[in-house]
């Protein structure tokens, strides 16, 4: 399930690969576009997070807001590298939350990618300005082992 707000926040030209590849899994019916209807928890939740948040916490993007609320009311799992922003929220809620680094391993333990191809992808989420940690995918294998 990928919340509307973050599938439009990822639509926009810079990112053609990304569209190409949800597109063709929602083709396949392997994943859905989920919106959050007013009137619902998830969106009382959400609109909580991204404009008037409980006191001692910041207010949180679009889809980061997005993802936690229905994670929280579908009990589902919170993908984000935004670790910053959310962690506050995953604990208090007891939210299950995985980062990229977590779906590369998986990923690589399950024999759908090599060391090479998660160096190639580590590598250009790199080039891309995201903060994800280790220098390579093959240091932060190292350190998901040690």
């Amino acid at each position: 399930m990928i919340p509307e707000q973050v599938y439009d926040e990822l639509s926009f030209p810079g990112l053609p690969s990304f569209n190409i590849t949800i597109d063709t899994l929602f083709a396949q019916k392997q994943v859905v576009i989920e919106a959050i209807k007013a009137g619902t928890e998830a969106y009382d939740l959400y609109y909580t997070l991204s404009r008037f948040p409980s006191k001692g916490h910041v207010v949180i993007g679009k889809g980061e807001a997005a993802c936690i609320a229905l994670a929280k009311t579908t009990e589902g799992i919170v993908a984000s590298n935004n670790l910053k922003d959310i962690s506050s929220y995953i604990e208090e809620f007891g939210l299950k939350h995985v980062t990229t680094g977590d779906i590369l391993v998986e990923a690589y333990e399950g024999k759908h990618i090599t060391e090479d191809e998660g160096n190639t992808i580590w590598a250009g989420m790199r080039r891309k300005g995201r903060r994800i940690g280790a220098e390579t995918f093959s240091e932060y294998l190292v350190s998901k082992y040690t």
